[in-house]
């Protein structure tokens, strides 16, 4: 089995097996752990690769203590967290009435449940588990031991791929037994979804590449199939948010289009159910939101228009969703790829200065103040390339975001700036709003057709882009 794999496998071993129904109202969930008298214990949960503590409690002088709440706990997989930061896990389905019990002195192998069905059988099951798992480490170590000395791995091979098959069988086997159950849906979800065979004609030319094209469009197509998107337990799971994770940052091209379609297509189907789809929208929002890849800001506005503004994010306050929107207004002028707005103002020289007068193969859009500690290190040196760059295809136009002139015109003569310096105090031009600046040095880079190209880039970042472009554009 590959690593891989048996790693993503793990997970399972903390997993019960069904879900037992119980009309009673809330939680209580007693937890006696021996030989703990007075110790702090914490029951948590995930959210996807996250952690939470839901309630903490100190035990009595038996080791006892219990949680309990009088609406239920949301459907997911839970932590009890000993002292020394020790843990094991279990599932909250329907049946929220239940007793666990443990010895502090090994917890996982004594733990053991009293008025849990599902968790009961989850013991069973983790022993199961286990053994596959152990077996498939020690083959995997009796390969590399081999591979070593320089031996044949051939039949170890074999083993290790006849032990794999039985672990997926399990977890088909556990899913099927445990179908539309939160351990179902889990045991499902770790089972790695393989490309077949791509059927190309022979004669193909560049036949190894067409195959590697078409078994990547048929992975990413397929990657979710193995998930229940109406199965709101996974949300307290490490298995959903794992998996969206792995899908947009290793498998998606990282184009804003190909996120967006991407983006659009996981919505659709989290739709199955409310929760599902609020948290695969608000992950998606927090993840890009927080993205520091140039032009992902444009995946921002696209969740905005088509689930917030759209009214369809009823979990969103009135007050978020006018800031939402004064935000991503801010966004909408200045995305990649746009034309850049027109800048029009009063100049060092004396006479109005216009952004689509400018005729250069680059235009840098540069934002700044005399004052500002980091533009006192940017300015000098985008001056520097721009003085060895003014006869090679680039211009600047600079703008001044403060509105003491005497400063600016002192600092623009004391270093040295030949380029074209924008002047407008009262931001007539409202280059504040239509640019999103916020904070200096901000710089935008914008082709021959004033397209922005890239923006929020470093003073050093932009030779190096420049030459990148370049190349990219065949030139």
């Amino acid at each position: 089995m590959k690593e891989g794999i048996i790693k993503a496998l793990v997970f399972v071993v903390f997993l019960s097996a069904s879900v037992s129904v119980s009309s009673q109202p809330g939680y209580s969930i007693q937890v006696t752990v021996k030989d703990a008298p007075e110790a702090k214990i914490r029951l948590a949960y995930h959210v996807g690769r996250q952690q939470f503590v839901r309630d903490s409690l100190n035990t009595d002088k038996s080791g006892s203590c219990r949680f309990m709440g009088a609406e239920k706990l949301a459907p997911g997989v839970y932590m009890i967290v000993l002292p020394g930061n020790v843990f094991f896990e279990f599932m909250v389905s329907d049946d929220q009435y239940f007793d666990i019990s443990c010895d502090i002195k090994d917890p996982v192998a004594s733990l053991a449940f009293t008025g849990s069905e599902e968790n009961s059988r989850f013991l069973a099951y983790q022993k199961k588990w286990k053994a596959l798992q152990e077996e498939a480490l020690k083959i995997s170590t009796e390969i590399g031991n081999v591979n070593k000395a320089g031996g044949d791995v051939t039949a170890l091979k074999a083993r290790l791929n006849a032990q794999e098959k039985k672990m997926k069988d399990f977890l088909y086997k556990t899913a099927r037994e445990n179908e539309g159950t939160l351990l179902g849906a889990i045991a499902r979800s770790i089972i790695p979804v393989d490309p077949p065979a791509p059927d190309i004609p022979a004669g193909t030319a560049s036949r190894d590449s067409i195959a590697r094209v078409l078994s990547y469009t048929w992975y990413k197509k397929h990657f979710f199939d193995n998930i229940d998107f109406s199965q709101p337990g996974l949300i307290r799971s490490p298995v959903l948010g794992g998996k969206l994770d792995q899908f947009f940052s290793q498998v998606v091209i990282q184009i804003p289009d190909s996120l967006i379609k991407e983006a659009d297509r996981v919505l659709k189907s989290s739709s199955a159910n409310e929760d599902v789809y609020q948290y695969v929208t608000v992950w998606l929002m927090n993840r890009y939101a927080s993205s520091e890849i140039m032009g992902q800001d444009a995946i921002i506005v696209h969740l905005a228009d088509s689930v917030y503004l759209a009214g369809r994010a009823p979990w969103a306050s009135e007050e978020f969703l006018a800031d939402l929107k004064k935000r991503v207004d801010r966004l909408r002028p200045n995305l990649i790829g746009l034309k850049a707005p027109e800048l029009l103002m009063n100049s060092f020289s004396g006479h109005y200065v216009s952004l689509y007068d400018v005729e250069a193969e680059f235009t840098i859009v540069y934002f700044w103040e005399p004052d500002c500690g980091y533009c006192k290190v940017a300015t000098p040196l985008l001056r520097d390339f721009y003085d060895a760059n003014k006869d090679k295809g680039v211009q600047v136009f600079a703008v001044c975001t403060r509105q003491d002139r005497e400063k600016w015109e002192n600092y623009i003569v004391e270093k040295g700036l030949s380029w074209i310096n924008g002047w407008d105090p009262q931001r007539l031009s409202r280059f504040d709003y239509y640019y999103n600046v916020e904070s200096t040095p901000l710089i935008y880079v914008l082709d021959r057709d004033k397209k922005i190209i890239a923006k929020r880039l470093a003073a050093e970042d932009i030779p190096a882009f420049i030459e990148s472009y370049r190349k990219y554009m065949g030139q």
